[in-house]
């Protein structure tokens, strides 16, 4: 039988004048071929019909019926695992690359007969149009500072149409940290998208009610309101609402990674020097995304006057033992102020002391006990 590259070459030879006798000799067929293919009208792949039966029995068919009802009865079960349990229970019968055939009949039968499957919808992003941000924890790259192992987390932030991302470097997932880091990006961006999308952050988030709608806190609120964005949040259990900013993670650890190779040593001098290190390397992707970029710079919204500086003030009493209890750590105070009366200004890493007016000191904030 011939191919459809002959039969197309023989028609070409025809429609340049050749005789029939001519164009099937150039084609590589008989003239009578020739003489069948132009009265047929169509190439050989064409004429081909489905082939509706088997080309050799099914193997699997004396012991489809349980294979059916291990796939009625559990859907997870992979095809694999279901071959691994008919060799055991007929040694002899089944052989290693039988499990391709295994894998081809139930795929056919979920096509058929198996549970409907989630669809997903491809997102439209307009530009200036959303945000996306949550933290991510860095220790799996095994960065070190000066030899000591770093813990870390970055909030990274995300516009979705250009893919623009801005990251800061955090110790929690406290409000501090967001409200900072929030802070931060949008400054790194220069504006403000309509819409900010978190996960459901317990720093965001009090609770989610029966109907479904969010309750914010107060203070996110506020910061929504300095930095006008409608709040948002994905679905419980639905981390692909918050799909973009996931991809970026995992995108930007990767790219740190590689980087981290690149440079052939995981170990930084000095905070300050991985900081820079990172935002480089932010520099660098979003440099990539130029096109993009230019179209949304312009639409999103101006930025206030004047940045937050997110704090939050809580006022403490020194205990006998020069003491302070702040978001459930105890911190040491001088003890000439047993007894006093102290402002404490709560950052996402320091806390400031005052006495009335009077700033005393910062202290680092401690990270053991949970944020609240």
């Amino acid at each position: 039988m011939k191919n459809d590259h002959e039969v197309l070459r023989m028609r070409r030879e025809r429609s340049n004048g050749k005789t029939q006798e001519q164009a099937a000799a150039r084609a590589g067929m008989s003239v009578r071929t020739a003489r069948h293919y132009e009265r047929l009208g169509q190439l050989p792949s064409q004429t081909k019909q489905p082939r509706t039966h088997r080309t050799r029995p099914n193997p699997f068919a004396g012991d489809w019926a349980w294979v059916v009802a291990q796939l009625e009865r559990d859907a997870a079960l992979q095809a694999k695992t279901r071959f691994a349990e008919l060799v055991q229970r007929y040694p002899g019968r089944y052989q290693p690359n039988q499990l391709r055939t295994l894998q081809r009949h139930v795929a056919s039968w979920r096509a058929q007969f198996g549970p409907a499957r989630e669809v997903m919808f491809a997102q439209v992003h307009h530009p200036g149009a959303r945000g996306q941000s949550d933290f991510t924890h860095m220790e799996d790259l095994q960065v070190t500072l000066a030899g000591l192992p770093f813990a870390h987390l970055v909030y990274h932030f995300i516009l979705t149409y250009s893919n623009v991302e801005a990251i800061q470097l955090c110790f929690s997932e406290s409000f501090e940290a967001l409200a900072e880091g929030i802070e931060s990006c949008l400054w790194q961006v220069g504006g403000m998208p309509q819409l900010h999308r978190t996960d459901n952050l317990s720093a965001a988030v009090v609770k989610i009610a029966a109907a479904g709608e969010r309750v914010y806190t107060d203070r996110y609120l506020g910061l929504m309101a300095h930095y006008p964005m409608q709040p948002s949040t994905n679905q419980p259990g639905i981390a692909h609402e918050n799909g973009d900013v996931e991809q970026a993670h995992y995108r930007f650890k990767e790219a740190v990674d590689q980087a981290l190779r690149l440079r052939g040593s995981r170990d930084v001098a000095d905070r300050a020097a991985y900081t820079r290190w990172l935002e480089q390397l932010v520099r660098q992707r979003n440099a990539t995304r130029a096109v993009r970029w230019a179209e949304e710079r312009l639409t999103l919204q101006p930025l206030p006057t004047t940045p937050l500086d997110p704090t939050q003030e809580l006022t403490v009493t020194v205990s006998r033992f020069a003491t302070i209890r702040v978001l459930r750590n105890s911190y040491s105070v001088p003890s000439r102020l047993i007894g006093q009366t102290l402002l404490a200004r709560v950052r996402a890493e320091t806390i400031e002391r005052s006495l009335g007016p009077s700033p005393l000191m910062h202290i680092p904030r401690l990270r053991a006990a949970p944020d609240t």
